[in-house]
């Protein structure tokens, strides 16, 4: 039996898609796959678990990618890991890689450091939400 839904937009609904988006980020690559796609798997976890926290803090937000301006209007008071700010260098993977470009095709390399990001900003997310911390 599937897990009972969260409240629509409460920051459990935002966690049960950022956890969902780390699932997919974590792969395997598979045939036909691109490391692009699981890296805006990635970003998508990070940015919705940023989400999550900005909805519990009652944190207006604008809908967009952009990890950057997210982590900008996280409250001062909330404790944040090196990780959490690395985070947003995964902006890019939200648009740049999710088309044909003239971009670097990513490397494994790139998408273990996406979802080393990713896994630590969920459970970051979820410890702060009182969450089981399981990423």
């Amino acid at each position: 039996m599937p897990p009972e839904r969260p409240a629509f937009g409460s920051p459990q609904q935002w966690m049960q898609y950022a956890r969902a988006d780390l699932a997919m980020a974590r792969g395997p690559l598979p045939e036909y796959g691109m490391y692009e796609t699981l890296c805006y798997h990635a970003q998508q976890a990070v940015e919705k678990s940023l989400k999550a926290i900005l909805v519990a803090a009652g944190v207006d937000f604008p809908y967009t990618h952009n990890l950057q301006k997210l982590l900008d209007l996280l409250p001062a008071d909330i404790p944040r890991s090196p990780e959490v700010d690395d985070s947003a260098r995964l902006s890019a993977y939200a648009v740049t890689t999710r088309y044909p470009g003239e971009e670097e095709p990513l490397t494994e390399e790139d998408y273990r450091e996406a979802v080393r990001l990713a896994e630590a900003v969920v459970r970051w997310a979820a410890r702060y939400l009182g969450f089981d911390d399981s990423a």
